[in-house]
């Protein structure tokens, strides 16, 4: 099953929501339809972000709230630690997943890509229940105390990459002046 592909069986709300993000994917991944590797890591705009940085985070942001809805609060933390005790390097790895990192390809950020999606799919299609929940980790932008179950965890990582597929579109047209549904 790829990330545009759902099992034949699924039906109603988790086929609806499993394809509103395979359509948004597509939209992301189609903001670097041929590009060099080069131009997926040019910063077009003042923010730091770039094409191939993007679709790292949203990979990054996909494993991550899967692992969430399987695990709980735990799956959020960095080496072991939550939000509120990151180190500068901490934030500063985790800003790299905003870059393309030297020898890193447009084409294996795809296939990593690819892969979170895949796992995403299969995941949420054989999940029990969407109602199963977890309290969120201890962040300042959550509130404290609350639960998130994986159909909210699933509805955020479908806001992110719609999110994300916006910024992107922006980055390629000023790139180039190509856009993504244009």
């Amino acid at each position: 099953m790829t990330s545009t592909e759902l099992p034949q069986t699924l039906t109603g709300e988790r086929a609806d929501l499993l394809a509103t993000l395979a359509q948004h994917r597509f939209f992301l991944r189609n903001t670097t339809r041929d590009l060099t590797d080069e131009q997926a890591g040019r910063r077009t705009t003042r923010s730091e972000l770039c094409l191939g940085g993007l679709i790292k985070h949203v990979a990054h942001g996909e494993r991550q709230w899967v692992s969430f809805i399987l695990e709980g609060p735990s799956a959020m933390s960095k080496n072991g630690k939550e939000w509120a005790d990151w180190t500068e390097e901490d934030y500063a790895d985790y800003h790299n997943d905003f870059r393309m990192q030297p020898g890193e390809t447009l084409a294996g950020v795809l296939a990593d890509y690819e892969r979170a999606a895949e796992r995403t799919n299969q995941v949420l299609a054989a999940l029990p229940s969407l109602d199963d929940d977890h309290p969120l980790p201890s962040a300042p932008w959550f509130e404290p105390g609350a639960r998130w179950s994986a159909r909210r965890a699933l509805l955020h990582i479908i806001a992110e990459t719609a999110q994300h597929s916006g910024h992107a579109d922006i980055i390629r047209e000023s790139l180039d002046g190509a856009k993504s549904m244009g």
